[in-house]
């Protein structure tokens, strides 16, 4: 279905309470999905995890559209339509098994990569540091703490060698 974007746990939610509240909504709504993934985003110099929506505006439903449950469906708030078939047919476009076991899938393997990719550091690489009052400054890794994703960069100030703790996302990889 598709949704208004950045209301599609909006949609979630009313969907499942109504099914909790409805037997026959519950009978025949098996499972509403929002594809989400983890991602970590810098605020204010602090690293925090935050879900982001894989595909905005789209909410997946495994259901049969008996009685009124289309129409439930179609009236629900925020929601905008069914994704139809591009030969107009008026029913609503079933999404293949296969398809949706690969995008779930592909959802998964992304997050992973992302934790992986934020965590693989070694020490005596080079690095710049992107973020803070030491942006721009290059310095290599002295220390790699693997459970905080932090890193100790060497990085010379003055003339001086000085350490600095930081986050893995506050740097990237030097030349």
């Amino acid at each position: 279905m598709r949704a208004i974007s950045g209301k599609e746990l909006k949609v979630k939610e009313m969907v499942d309470a109504a099914c909790k509240n409805n037997a026959e909504l519950n009978r025949h709504i098996s499972q509403v999905l929002v594809p989400t993934e983890k991602v970590y985003t810098t605020r204010a110099g602090k690293k925090v995890l935050k879900e982001r929506i894989l595909l905005p505006g789209y909410i997946f439903v495994e259901a049969e559209l008996k009685g009124d449950v289309e129409n439930f469906l179609q009236n629900t708030s925020n929601i905008i339509d069914f994704v139809r078939s591009r030969d107009g047919e008026k029913r609503p476009q079933p999404a293949n098994a296969d398809e949706m076991a690969r995008m779930l899938g592909a959802a998964e393997a992304e997050a992973e990569v992302t934790e992986d990719a934020a965590n693989d550091y070694i020490v005596g690489e080079s690095v710049k540091v992107n973020y803070g009052p030491f942006s721009g400054f290059i310095g290599e890794i002295q220390e790699v703490n693997r459970e905080k994703h932090e890193l100790t960069v060497m990085v010379k100030v003055f003339g001086r060698e000085t350490p600095l703790k930081l986050d893995n996302s506050q740097v990237e990889r030097g030349e």
